[in-house]
């Protein structure tokens, strides 16, 4: 049987590319490996990420070595796909000649093709999962249409398109089928998920299609956009029991001239509103944010409000990162990167000390709490879950003493937690 080793880099999007992949490539006779050490694998498949710098150069990193490891006769095929390749298969192709063909992340018809797959519309819904068995990424939409000033997604990915809502309900259908009992529902802005096919937002009917769906125990929300936050998504995050007590959502900056310059289509005052209106009527809500510092032309009165927004809303989840330049931006074209990249560190890590502090102090008010918790793998000494708050590899864990207890992958157990961490709860389970 053929071998073939899929190696994806960057985001749960292209995990879920990269699954599909190999779902029609098994289908097509392959025997799939995927981030494999193995050297039998003779046809290799890197899905690149290319969104930031560090991004960028990981995927770099990694065809060079593929490269090698082609020259050395170790490989035979090698194939380039994903965000990179979009953008600079030409510069790729001469400088990395090795690779035999480059395919962009919205041309896998190519390589389906290239691979001798079929192209058939019966495994559209079909995935070869690389995630635990127990949960699943669904993408419920490609591309962005809101274009921020510093963001290359646009570039990269085109414009928003959303999946029919049926092949979402059929694609769901089968991984709850295949074990999986979380679904975390990702999209550039899950949102904006309908306008194109339906004329309006259609993500709450969405979700609770999917909550009817047996098997689904969680549904988690996944990169929604402040502006335009549809009331009907709240109310059903509110009223369905299925929906995880989670929203990520990315508020990147809170000054209104950073906001304004980063080309976000919403205020402060907008921003304020829409969080009292979900914690109003999602009281248990765990938030996760995105930030992002050292944009052109952030002042230290810019700072200073960002830092007090983090210390007033106290988000359950958070990250941040320093502004890195991407061409073809609007902030690439049109601002000048005028903030040193020592400030900008020192923002991002004045950011995260505040984050932990309060991280530690929402962690140590759970203590005494009992909570369902589902169980991720176990590590050493402990078996690691999750609660509805968090979400897989973003997130923090429950750590759960081992010893005298077996307990399964994949089950949810009730969890009294009894310390706290920064970053992690302590937990045992109470007996039922």
């Amino acid at each position: 049987m053929k071998k073939i080793n899929v190696i994806t880099l960057g985001c749960s999007k292209n995990t879920v590319d990269s699954e599909h992949l190999m779902a029609r490539l098994a289908a097509a006779g392959y025997e799939v490996m995927f981030d494999s050490d193995r050297t039998d694998a003779k046809t290799v498949v890197v899905n690149t990420c290319g969104f930031i710098g560090d991004a960028k150069q990981e995927s770099i990193d990694m065809i060079l070595r593929a490269a090698e490891a082609k020259k050395a006769g170790r490989i035979e095929r090698l194939f380039v796909i994903g965000c990179l390749s979009e953008r600079y298969a030409d510069e790729l192709r001469a400088e990395i000649p090795e690779v035999d063909d480059y395919f962009g992340a919205r041309t896998w018809e190519g390589i389906v093709r290239a691979l001798g797959a079929a192209d058939d519309a019966a495994l559209a819904t079909e995935r070869h999962l690389t995630t635990p068995r127990h949960y699943a990424c669904l993408k419920i939409s490609e591309g962005c249409n809101w274009k921020c000033g510093y963001c290359a997604i646009p570039l990269i990915r085109g414009p928003h398109v959303s999946v029919p809502m049926e092949v979402l309900e059929e694609e769901a259908r089968k991984l709850a089928a295949q074990g999986v009992r979380e679904l975390l529902v990702i999209a550039q802005d899950t949102t904006y998920y309908g306008i194109d096919l339906y004329g309006k937002r259609m993500l709450a009917e969405l979700l609770r299609r999917l909550c009817r769906i047996d098997g689904i125990e969680w549904l988690r929300l996944h990169y929604a956009y402040p502006a335009g936050f549809p009331d009907e998504v709240i109310e059903t995050m509110a009223s369905e029991p299925k929906i995880c007590k989670y929203l990520d959502i990315p508020f990147q900056h809170i000054a209104d001239n950073q906001l304004s310059a980063m080309l976000r289509r919403h205020t402060k005052a907008e921003a304020m509103e829409l969080i009292d209106k979900l914690r109003h009527a999602i009281p248990d809500l765990a938030l996760r944010t995105t930030l992002l510092v050292g944009y052109p032309g952030e002042s230290d009165a810019d700072f200073a409000e960002l830092e007090e927004f983090v210390r007033a809303v106290r988000f359950e989840r958070l990250g941040v990162f320093a502004y890195s330049e991407e061409e073809g931006t609007h902030s690439a074209l049109r601002l000048r990167d005028d903030i040193p990249e020592a400030v900008k560190q020192q923002r991002v890590e004045r950011i995260m000390a505040l984050q932990r502090e309060i991280a530690l102090e929402n962690n140590r008010r759970r203590v005494g709490r009992t909570e369902r918790t589902i169980i991720d793998s176990r590590q050493g000494d402990f078996y690691v879950g999750r609660t509805q708050y968090d979400s897989p590899e973003v997130d923090q864990e429950v750590l759960i003493p081992a010893a005298g207890r077996r307990l399964q992958r994949g089950r949810f157990y009730p969890v009294r937690m009894t310390s706290a961490a920064d970053y992690d709860l302590y937990g045992e389970v109470v007996a039922k």
